[in-house]
C-alpha cells in the first residue's frame, strides 16, 4: 500500500466521522508542516499556531476533499495559504535565516564538495555555505523561494508542487531553475574561496 493509499484511507476515515483517524494525518505530517512554515513565518513562537490553524483548516475542508491531488500536496497548499494570510494580517515578511539547516545541506549539490568537515577551517566553511544558501534563498521572491524549498528540502515532485503552488509544471520547473540559478551565483565565490584554502 503505497503512502497516498494509507492517506487515502484515512481521509475516508475522516470522512466516515473517525476523529482519530485524522489525528493519524496530523502525527504523520505535524513535523513537515511545522518545519515548512518556519522558513515562512518570522516569529518562532507563532509557527505552531500557524501549523494548529492549518490543521484545523484541512479538518473542516476535509469532507470536501475530493482525492484530485495527493492529501499531502492538498495540506502544503493549506498551510502556504494559512501563512501568507498570517504574513498579510500581521504586516510580515517572510523570514529569512535558519532555512537550510546542517541536516539540509545534502540537498544542495554545490555543498557536497566540502566533505571533509574534519578541521576548524572546513567547519567554518560549511558553516559559511550554509549561510550564504539561507541568505540567497532570503533574497528570492516569494514564488522562487516556496518552489525551491518544497523541491529541494522538501522533496516534493513537480507534479506535486504544480499542485501545490496551484500553477502549471512548466512554470514550476521554471521557477526551480531560476532559484538555483540565483543561489548557485551568490554560492560560487564561497565554494572557489574554499577551493583555495585547500590548495594552501
Amino acid at each position: 500500500m503505497s503512502e497516498r493509499d494509507v492517506d487515502a484511507d484515512l481521509v475516508a476515515r475522516v470522512q466516515r466521522g473517525d476523529k482519530r483517524a485524522f489525528d493519524l494525518l496530523v502525527l504523520k505530517y505535524q513535523r513537515k508542516i511545522m518545519r515548512l512554515l518556519s522558513r515562512m513565518v518570522r516569529e518562532p513562537s507563532e509557527v505552531e499556531d500557524v501549523a494548529q490553524e492549518a490543521f484545523i483548516k484541512a479538518y473542516r475542508a476535509l469532507p470536501q476533499f475530493r482525492g484530485d491531488s495527493a492529501f499531502y500536496t492538498w495540506l502544503y497548499r493549506i498551510a502556504i495559504n494559512t501563512a501568507r494570510n498570517w504574513q498579510a494580517a500581521n504586516h510580515r515578511r517572510p523570514m529569512g535565516s535558519s532555512i537550510v539547516e546542517t541536516e539540509d545541506n545534502e540537498t544542495f549539490d554545490q555543498i557536497d564538495n566540502l566533505t571533509d568537515i574534519s578541521t576548524p577551517e572546513s567547519l567554518m566553511a560549511s558553516r559559511q555555505v550554509v549561510d550564504t544558501v539561507n541568505a540567497a534563498i532570503d533574497t528570492l521572491p516569494e514564488d522562487l523561494r516556496t518552489a525551491i524549498v518544497l523541491r529541494e528540502i522538501e522533496g516534493m515532485t513537480y507534479e506535486d508542487i504544480a499542485q501545490t503552488m496551484n500553477c502549471p509544471i512548466g512554470t514550476v520547473r521554471s521557477r526551480i531553475f531560476r532559484a538555483r540559478e540565483a543561489i548557485a551565483a551568490q554560492l560560487r565565490p564561497v565554494l572557489e574561496a574554499g577551493g583555495d584554502r585547500q590548495r594552501w
